[in-house]
């Protein structure tokens, strides 16, 4: 039977409905999907180092001799043992309710052991290690993200499985006279390979000629974007004068705020559309930056549409615009998903009577029976949250409107430059004057009493506090060491040093309905305390919360640290931020002593690409691009550049791409996955 990308896992040898429900909460659920689960690293097997060389806690690869076996433990776990030695010294080689792996190993024979160290008063362990012959061929093996119930084992022999399938299967590729002159692997060499590759030369050469590939697709995507929104706009405007909306602040803009709304006017009174992103760190002011323009919009004539990706913060920027528009006798309108269906009609009535000058709303914007009256400047908040197509839809309401994306996850500008290419970056790189620094410590689990203390103390002078968990639930958990969940973490401290304290619980899994009921609870006051997964990463202002506590540290990135950091110290109030990790690694140390070091969102950025860190804000779900699943924008800037000045020359011959069929092809499917997969 011919297999395809597109069939269900389920078609291949191995994978039973059970199995295939595991994957699908890796979002795994076609041949397709799997063997693009890239390995995130790899068992290098040639790496080895001596005995007396390894670190508690750490993984390592041992190329040692088996000089004893000792006899089976039979109780709740079997548990086998055996002495491994080398030129260095001695360890013990500890597998659980795995006597396959005890009984092959032969006493006097060498093997090539990887697992991780765990060192007690009694001794120094390698437990349940993988191990492979000197001789054996293959030094490499995969190592995979995993959820529970799949292991490395099962998803490389179902990774196997899928390539064997698929050995006939043409799969979508480059041009030959492309990868000829870049000296890149077919799709179909690259993918065996960047799973099984037989050397690390072999596995960078899969690995360069897959994120050639995707971001060639991107840049080529990207530029016929660009292109499109350099048509004339049919929303010129004339210069006004905004001093009115100045006088009505109840603060006094940064001169950032101001030139950043300067540069805005000055391409808004252009013949082609403003095309710019407002690039600034967490409460510099941003939406003061966005009110303006509308105010400028409305003194011409325009309609503003913001749209925000979950209603917590499009309510949020609603009131914000009613304040600081209102009293200028500018109709502000909201529309989300959740209103009632008349408010919903009120709404549609007042934005396509051209009533409204502002609406602020979710997604729900884009949708077709939305009619605005003259819609003149769309603006995209935390727009690495919307697929590219979302708010191509939403700028189609318009006659090529003016254009601007805000985010709160500073980048260095060169980075930036590079990943916007032609679009205009403004930077609000002033914070406003009076604020509090935010003051940061690192510190490990045994302070977890005095943290809770610490805690209550706060709340009892009447503010409020974030304690922010890696997980959902405990059932999430994909490694060794034990991670804290929000649903357990809450059903603790309710039960134990908050039984007296209103405490909340906040997680992606919970309808809409909940969760804007929860923040709203939280606003006001009525929960003192809020324990969170990331959704509250870009969510409610709340000034009155001082305490940012995040469990387990090291498993979130730099930049995503400073923006839940930037959850508090939006008040008058000083305010902490608490990151509680028993991690060694010298990496966490880093991000650790960066957070303390500096709130500065572009230094932390900087640092961010230094450290480079699994999961931070250069993954796979950067700043409204499609996707990636290779690709990294920090580390492949040489092949983005790359990739940029050969997209720069295929488009400028073929700017539709009419020539070139597999080009097209592939933008199509790249920009339709971020379409579809484009909201959080």
């Amino acid at each position: 039977m011919m297999i395809s990308i597109t069939d269900s896992i389920t078609v291949l040898r191995g994978i039973s409905d059970k199995r295939a429900e595991l994957y699908k909460r890796m979002h795994i659920e076609t041949v397709g999907d799997l063997i693009t689960h890239y390995p995130r690293g790899y068992v290098d097997y040639t790496a080895s180092i001596p005995i007396n060389s390894v670190l508690d806690n750490e993984y390592a690869v041992i190329r040692a001799t088996v000089t004893k076996k000792m006899p089976p433990y039979f109780g709740k776990i079997s548990i086998y043992k055996v002495v491994l030695t080398d030129d260095s010294g001695s360890i013990t080689c500890t597998f659980f309710n795995c006597d396959f792996n005890y009984s092959r190993l032969i006493i006097g024979r060498e093997y090539i052991f990887y697992g991780r160290i765990n060192t007690n008063k009694f001794q120094t362990e390698l437990l349940s290690p993988t191990y492979i012959f000197p001789d054996d061929p293959i030094k490499m093996t995969p190592k995979y993200s995993l959820t529970k119930g799949l292991t490395h084992q099962i998803v490389t022999a179902n990774m196997k499985s899928a390539l064997e399938s698929l050995a006939d299967y043409k799969l979508d590729d480059l041009p030959a006279e492309i990868r000829e002159a870049h000296n890149l692997l077919t799709t179909a060499e690259a993918i065996r390979k960047i799973h099984f590759p037989a050397d690390l030369t072999e596995c960078n050469h899969a690995k360069r000629s897959l994120v050639f590939k995707e971001l060639l697709t991107l840049q080529l995507g990207l530029s016929a974007i660009r292109s499109r929104n350099r048509k004339l706009t049919g929303t010129q405007t004339a210069p006004k004068s905004i001093d009115a909306f100045y006088e009505n602040l109840p603060f006094k803009p940064t001169n950032a705020q101001v030139n950043a709304v300067n540069d805005c006017m000055s391409d808004m009174c252009k013949a082609i559309p403003m095309n710019r992103l407002l690039q600034g760190d967490v409460g510099s002011g941003k939406t003061a930056v966005a009110a303006a323009l509308a105010y400028f919009a409305h003194l011409n004539g325009f309609q503003t549409a913001l749209m925000a990706p979950t209603e917590i913060l499009a309510k949020q920027h609603f009131y914000t615009f009613s304040n600081f528009l209102a009293p200028l006798g500018i109709e502000v309108t909201l529309l989300v998903g959740g209103m009632t269906a008349p408010m919903r009609k009120q709404s549609l009535n007042l934005i396509k009577s051209g009533e409204s000058s502002v609406v602020v709303g979710t997604h729900a914007l884009i949708q077709k029976e939305i009619d605005f009256n003259s819609l003149g400047l769309v603006i995209t908040d935390e727009q690495h949250r919307f697929g590219v197509g979302q708010r191509s839809e939403l700028i189609s309401k318009g006659a090529n409107p003016h254009t601007l994306v805000m985010s709160a996850t500073p980048i260095p500008r060169t980075l930036g430059l590079i990943i916007y290419g032609d679009l205009d970056i403004s930077l609000l790189d002033e914070m406003p004057t009076g604020r509090l620094e935010i003051k940061t410590y690192g510190v490990d689990s045994t302070y977890r009493e005095r943290l809770y203390k610490f805690i209550k103390e706060k709340v009892a002078e009447g503010r409020q506090a974030y304690i922010v968990c890696p997980l959902i639930e405990e059932s999430e958990s994909q490694a060794m060491a034990p991670k804290m969940s929000a649903v357990k973490y809450y059903e603790s401290l309710r039960n134990s040093h908050f039984d007296d304290i209103p405490t909340g619980l906040l997680h992606g899994r919970m309808k809409q309905s909940e969760k804007d009921e929860i923040m709203f609870d939280f606003k006001s006051g009525k929960i003192k305390v809020l324990i969170s997964t990331t959704v509250i990463e870009v969510g409610v202002d709340v000034p009155n919360a001082v305490v940012m506590l995040i469990e387990n540290a090291e498993q979130f990135g730099l930049s995503q640290l400073h923006q839940l950091r930037g959850r508090v110290g939006r008040g008058q109030y000083q305010s902490y931020c608490v990151l509680v990790t028993d991690s060694q690694s010298p990496y966490t140390k880093a991000r650790v002593d960066t957070m303390a070091s500096t709130n500065n969102g572009f230094e932390i950025a900087g640092k961010d690409l230094e450290l480079r860190g699994p999961g931070d804000f250069f993954g796979s779900k950067q700043h409204g691009l499609p996707m990636l699943r290779v690709g990294d924008l920090a580390t492949d800037s040489a092949i983005l550049e790359e990739t940029q000045t050969l997209a720069k020359t295929l488009v400028k011959d073929d700017p539709e791409l009419t020539q070139s069929p597999e080009l097209q092809r592939l933008v199509a499917e790249l920009f339709k996955e971020s379409n579809e997969h484009g909201y959080n």
